[in-house]
């Protein structure tokens, strides 16, 4: 979904996402200074050394283009090979590699040549083994593509929601374009609109509005205008990159792919003058002089741009080498600053009496970090998801003060302290505990999302703290912090840097643009594993910092067995069921014992039961996994071995077509069937609801498993139960399926009978 600009303060108690009225923002006490208190890491803080094979090395501009060429080429055969139907296809955003060769490529989808909105997906590979994170796991299916609603109507509708938000000057320079709109729930025909203009507060204005194309029901409205050597006014006596042409200095960074710093005097359009100067010594310090903005504002943008390539090996915003603008002096007592993707520029306000810039560096960093989720997760700017993108951008505020350590502004946990909106020297946020800024909150719940952005940003902030420093008081860089948790027990901190590893590997690698706040949770458990291990304390430290924020549970310590489901196997086959155990003490062995086992199986010390039953019956098997700190788990589950008879014989399903059927043929046995007989069926088919499922017995008995029931769920991966005791057990039974509607296709996999 396009994400174009992004500011850094936010309106308050409004369903539009935009700005927040200065005189309102916060009306609080100045945070507790502690001075000449050195940095606490705090008692128990973890530390760890990311794994190698995770690293994502830096990709030069012509490599990165390579891996995107060969992923274009490829796509058709991956959305094959993940299943997707007919009329989708899949469109290459980014790839990243990691250094053991485990490729994330991140793809847009089209629906009959319809973006999809929401329908952004990242498929993994890793050494044979696929995985694919969804934006939406609902099968993309339009009923119709042709719109009730028309494209003049969809306009219509957009500006009178802009009306609603107070945009001023309000246009649509382009048609709405019919998309299909996945953000949330079932798939639906949608138009969408740009409606552009200015913002109350004198921000520019690009309104997102996206109507239901059948009913013209608004499904989004989303402001994407989101607020948020020299001598600088806050960053102090900084190195800047300039470049001289003829006798006189420019900003511009050559090491830095040419960024340039330019000043618009006042103006709210275009790119002003490139800032210059006659010896290479820029600003003062005060504001008074228009070179001190300049200073913050270029050695900001440097700051950022050097973080993220020297910490994560990323080149640039975008990851392509290309480098960003930026532009000072904007309007006149302009109280903002801003992020904006059309232009892939940095804008900043001179604030009140235009002596008061928006120039701090996590103003800087907080704003092009919006440019880092748009070109990656692209998280969108509403509800929950819309939280976790404004948290993502004081998150990596945060990392880049503490990366720079500047004596003029040391890192700390506040947002936005140093350019003193109030004039009473608090800050737009607190990270250790959100709820100081009167709105934001601590801890997420049910009705997070339905509050502005700037403020569900909270609990992600307060897990950050928790995870970097850990929970209670104490004192970093002077600043003194006492952040509480939601379930009432500690969190151990992992440190800022490791923290902000695992948040941008989840944001670049594992976050799409519809994640959640339990999703981010899923995603950054799954960047410690990939770190760190899974269960290390480091991964431990993540879902406990998630609890205290009320996304999740605790992990218990010791050891961890997951349920085995009960098992049905045939006799004289072959059987392998690898059980899953994890011990959360580092470094210690894991044992397997099992007892009931059926006879000619055994357990092996990886937790591998493998062999060759020979014996029918039913017994009560027993697993007890034991670390060599003495700590154990059990698991009981029932083992029937039986006359098992299965097809894996692909057999394709035709799209509105005749039933087509997969055969088995049983010999040598008497009698009849059981009154209980298994039939477990494995079929790929998007849109499961299409399909009929029946089983045939030898003697013509037809009997119904599965009549279009499951609506839009992919797939049928499940046993069924029928009495076919009338059947004889010799002779031929048949899987019959067909499909009754349009669009979606798929085929038999395997089916598996235990008569």
């Amino acid at each position: 979904m396009p994400q174009r600009r992004r500011a850094l303060i936010g309106r308050r108690h409004t369903t539009v996402l935009a700005f927040t009225a200065i005189g309102s923002l916060l009306a609080l006490a100045a945070p507790s200074l502690a001075t000449a208190v050195p940095a606490d890491p705090g008692s128990t803080k973890i530390t760890a050394t990311p794994r190698a094979g995770a690293a994502q090395p830096s990709l030069t501009p012509a490599r990165r283009a390579a891996l995107i060429k060969s992923a274009r080429s490829a796509a058709p055969r991956t959305a094959d090979r993940i299943g997707l139907g007919a009329q989708e296809k899949l469109v290459v955003k980014d790839v990243l590699k990691d250094a053991d060769g485990t490729t994330h490529t991140r793809y847009e989808r089209t629906y009959a040549g319809l973006p999809v909105l929401g329908g952004d997906l990242v498929v993994h590979d890793k050494s044979g083994r696929t995985t694919v994170t969804k934006a939406n796991p609902n099968r993309l299916r339009v009923p119709s593509l042709r719109p009730k609603l028309s494209s003049a109507g969809a306009a219509t509708k957009a500006l009178g929601i802009s009306k609603q938000a107070k945009v001023k000057g309000a246009g649509t320079e382009r048609a709405p374009r019919l998309v299909v709109w996945a953000g949330t729930g079932k798939p639906v025909l949608a138009w969408e609109t740009l409606v552009e203009g200015v913002q109350k507060d004198g921000t520019p204005s690009e309104l997102q509005v996206v109507t239901d194309a059948a009913t013209g029901k608004e499904l989004l409205a989303a402001e994407h205008v989101h607020t948020g050597s020299g001598t600088g006014q806050y960053a102090g006596e900084v190195p800047l990159g300039t470049t001289l042409s003829g006798s006189t200095y420019q900003l511009v960074d050559p090491g830095r792919a040419g960024q340039r710093t330019y000043d618009l005097n006042q103006g709210t359009s275009g790119t002003g003058t490139l800032f210059t100067d006659d010896n290479d010594v820029w600003g003062n310090g005060l504001p008074s002089n228009r070179q001190t903005a300049g200073v913050d504002v270029a050695f900001g943008a440097a700051a950022t741009w050097d973080y993220y390539k020297d910490t994560y090996g990323r080149n640039g915003i975008r990851n392509d080498g290309v480098a960003a603008y930026s532009r000072a002096h904007y309007g006149s007592n302009y109280v903002n600053a801003f992020w904006q993707d059309s232009c892939f520029c940095m804008t900043y306000g001179d604030g009140s009496g235009n002596t008061h810039p928006l120039t701090a560096l996590d103003v800087a960093a907080h704003e092009m970090s919006h440019g880092v989720t748009a070109a990656t997760a692209g998280l969108v700017y509403s509800g929950e998801s819309g939280g976790l993108n404004e948290a993502t951008s004081d998150i990596f505020a945060a990392a880049v003060e503490f990366y720079e350590n500047l004596p003029a502004d040391p890192g700390d946990y506040l947002v936005g302290e140093k350019i003193d909106i109030n004039g009473d020297g608090t800050p737009l946020r607190y990270m250790d505990k959100p709820s100081k800024d009167g709105d934001s909150r601590d801890s997420w719940s049910s009705t997070l999302g339905g509050i502005d952005v700037h403020y569900s940003s909270g609990p992600a902030n307060h897990f950050f703290y928790l995870l970097s420093e850990g929970s209670g008081a104490k004192t970093v860089n002077g600043v003194a912090y006492d952040s509480p948790t939601y379930d009432g027990q500690s969190v151990t901190g992992i440190g800022i840097q490791n923290a902000a590893a695992i948040w941008y590997r989840a944001l670049t690698t594992y976050m799409t643009s519809t994640t959640n706040y339990a999703g981010a949770r899923t995603a950054t458990l799954s960047a410690a594993s990939d770190l760190f291990g899974a269960y290390s304390p480091t991964y431990l430290a993540v879902a406990d910092a998630w609890a205290a924020i009320n996304v999740g549970n605790r992990i218990a310590l010791g050891v961890n067995l997951a349920p085995t489901a009960d098992q049905i196997s045939g006799v004289n086959q072959d059987v392998s069921l690898q059980l899953d155990a994890y011990t959360t003490n580092t470094g210690s062995a894991l044992t397997y014992e099992a007892t009931g086992l059926p006879a000619g199986l055994g357990i092996s010390p990886t937790g591998l039961i493998s062999g060759t039953p020979t014996t029918l019956g039913t017994s009560d098997v027993t697993i007890t996994v034991t670390d060599s700190t003495g700590a154990t788990a059990s698991d009981t589950f029932t083992w029937k071995i039986g006359y098992v008879y299965a097809n894996t014989t692909r057999v394709d399903i035709p799209d509105v077509g005749a039933a087509v059927e997969s055969p088995l043929t049983i010999t040598g046995r008497d009698g009849n069937a059981s009154a209980a007989t298994s039939v477990y069926v494995n079929i790929v088919h998007t849109y499961r609801g299409d399909l009929t499922v029946d089983l045939v017995g030898p003697n013509g008995t037809v009997y119904s498993l599965l009549n279009r029931s499951g609506g839009s769920a992919d797939n049928v991966d499940q046993t069924f139960t029928v009495d076919a005791s009338a059947q004889p057990l010799n002779g031929t039974w048949t899987l019959r399926v067909q499909d009754w509607a349009a669009i979606d296709v798929g085929y038999i996999a395997r089916w598996q009978l235990t008569p």
